[in-house]
């Protein structure tokens, strides 16, 4: 076996222990002494891959926003040509399968949302521009948010264990949210932007270029 393959497997089994350790102690026993007894390392295989706990919370985190972000792209492609919505679809979708996989991507995000609030700006910057996109996208962009912000509800609800829904129900209200056509006769298009007093609108000012 090759050093690249090694250090690969090295730098995975660091990441599952610690996984393992999130899921069954709490985020705040995980330590890098920890990870070494979980995964069978020793301490210096472990701080070879992570010097800092901080930065295997990172790698945690960026593991599972590169799977969830092959996931939309998968998604994106399927429905880019069925769907009035597509980047709405997508994160409803995805959003819907980060529900489903707890030991995941939950627990990266719970971790690290506990141990370094600071490590939240990777995924909201990347949140801001899929807003952004439903927003362009959606004949009613507040009637799309509130889709996307319910899904994020149903998915945050259950990963802190508050939620009173089943499973059953958590997958059917998904369902509802993902189809569309339970939500066009309720859309109401974005009102156009009020001209000010005195403003030339486009029609008048492209009339008076003509003149001049």
């Amino acid at each position: 076996m090759d050093n690249a393959t090694r250090s690969e497997r090295s730098r995975n089994a660091a990441l599952e222990a610690a996984i393992a350790i999130i899921a069954r102690d709490g985020p705040g026993r995980l330590t890098l002494d920890a990870i070494a007894r979980e995964s069978g390392l020793s301490k210096g295989g472990v701080m070879h891959q992570f010097r800092t706990k901080e930065a295997v919370l990172k790698a945690l985190l960026e593991r599972q926003m590169a799977h969830f972000e092959e996931f939309s792209k998968g998604y994106m492609a399927k429905v880019s040509a069925t769907s009035a919505n597509p980047a709405l679809a997508t994160q409803l979708a995805t959003v819907r399968e980060a529900a489903a996989s707890p030991n995941s991507a939950a627990l990266a995000l719970v971790a690290a949302m506990v141990e370094n609030p600071g490590l939240m700006s990777l995924p909201r910057d990347r949140e801001m521009k899929r807003v952004a996109a439903i927003k362009a996208e959606a004949a009613d962009p507040d009637l799309a948010l509130l889709r996307w912000a319910a899904a994020r509800g149903l998915l945050l609800s259950g990963l802190f264990g508050m939620s009173p829904l089943s499973k059953e129900e958590h997958q059917r209200l998904f369902a509802r949210l993902l189809d569309d056509s339970q939500w066009s006769a309720l859309e109401k298009p974005a009102k156009p932007r009020a001209v000010k007093a005195g403003a030339a609108t486009p029609a008048k000012s492209a009339t008076a270029r003509k003149r001049a």
